[in-house]
């Protein structure tokens, strides 16, 4: 059993990136863009009011406040700065949620916050404390072996470790930078493989070829990516098949 979640909502004003109704057809859960890398009110609800129709959960997707950059963009937030705009943007989203007749049920970094929290204690630490002034009853979403993780299980908070279906990995399991050559996985052919070999074994092959052993409970295929929506619903299908079934961690 595994959950299939997804990067939603990444639109701002007049500009769409991503396919937000057809992905909320194929996902178990969206994680939502809460305004910070990108997003606006009018895009959060109407993501939650389609979320809430299709029955999928609905995470906040935190992010450093870069939305000209994306939130891919390395910066340093002081930890009580952080903690509020983490608080801030679930509450924000919780808003929408609410509104229709759902609620926010996990928070996932977005970009640079997420790479960062993998090895950052004190960013993690910020991130953590954001999410414990938001609700104490949230899930947290991350890598496997994360700092992140560690100190959402020590704050008493369920941790759910991920993979990616269409993201490299170092040997040391952390995801290959983005500037690197083979950072994205672009075969639909072996993005489909790898996530029936994750759910199926719990094993992924690191750039450099050297197995690892990923311990994932969901399954992250990027919204933003040329073809999204096919490909989610070819992975969908793929796991299916194989005897996997897809559902909500939540």
């Amino acid at each position: 059993m595994i959950d299939l979640n997804a990067d939603l909502g990444e639109g701002f004003g007049r500009w769409r990136l991503t396919d937000d109704e057809q992905l909320l057809s194929v996902v178990t859960s969206a994680n939502v863009a809460c305004g910070f890398h990108a997003g606006d009110p009018a895009t959060m609800r109407r993501v939650c009011e389609l979320a809430a129709e299709r029955g999928v959960r609905i995470g906040a997707q935190v992010s450093y406040h870069d939305l000209a950059g994306f939130g891919r963009r390395a910066m340093d937030v002081p930890p009580d700065e952080l903690a509020a705009e983490v608080a801030y943007q679930i509450g924000a989203l919780e808003v929408f949620a609410r509104a229709a007749g759902t609620r926010v049920s996990y928070v996932k970094p977005h970009g640079a916050l997420y790479n960062r929290v993998v090895h950052d204690a004190e960013q993690a630490a910020a991130v953590i404390d954001g999410v414990l002034l938001a609700d104490k009853g949230l899930q947290v979403l991350g890598l496997p072996g994360s700092r992140l993780l560690e100190l959402a299980g020590a704050a008493g908070l369920p941790a759910v470790p991920e993979a990616f279906a269409d993201r490299a990995y170092t040997e040391e399991g952390t995801l290959v930078p983005r500037g690197r050559a083979g950072a994205l996985v672009t075969d639909p052919d072996a993005v489909v493989a790898r996530s029936v070999t994750l759910a199926r074994t719990g094993v992924v092959a690191a750039l450099s070829g050297t197995p690892l052993a990923i311990n994932a409970r969901s399954l992250c295929v990027h919204g933003d990516t040329p073809g999204a929506v096919d490909l989610a619903r070819r992975v969908r299908q793929a796991l299916e098949a194989s005897g996997v079934a897809v559902e909500a961690f939540v």
